[in-house]
């Protein structure tokens, strides 16, 4: 079993960035496709951005243009960076990644959460 380590949120006004970051601490696995959810209080966890096994990035239309998702293979880590932040962004922020053990076995987890705030 493997936990990801999830980082970068915290509480920032409104038109400001944040980077969050998701890391597998492990070197056997490596990194086959990745994605960010949020879950707003009262709300169905949703999908932020995503890139799937053609490479190809989706976004959720609320956040395209502010919201990036990128990965360092070197760090197994990926990253969804965040700009002109909103009050409706304000959620728990999931990152979510599909990794490959020992170049074999796809294995599937999901991060902590990590809370973003953006103050009305």
């Amino acid at each position: 079993q493997v936990h990801l380590v999830e980082s970068g949120g915290g509480v920032v006004e409104p038109g400001g960035s944040l980077r969050l970051s998701c890391t597998i601490p492990r070197n056997n696995y490596s990194i086959y496709r990745m994605a960010w959810h949020r879950q707003a209080p009262g709300n169905q966890r949703e999908l932020v951005a995503g890139v799937g096994e053609g490479g190809t990035d989706t976004y959720a239309a609320s956040v395209k243009d502010r919201f990036t998702i990128s990965k360092d293979n070197a760090r197994n880590t990926i990253f969804l960076q965040m700009v002109d932040l909103k009050p409706e962004d304000t959620a728990v922020y999931f990152c979510n990644i599909v990794a490959v053990r020992d170049r074999s076995f796809l294995e599937e987890y999901w991060g902590q959460g990590t809370q973003v705030t953006v103050p009305s």
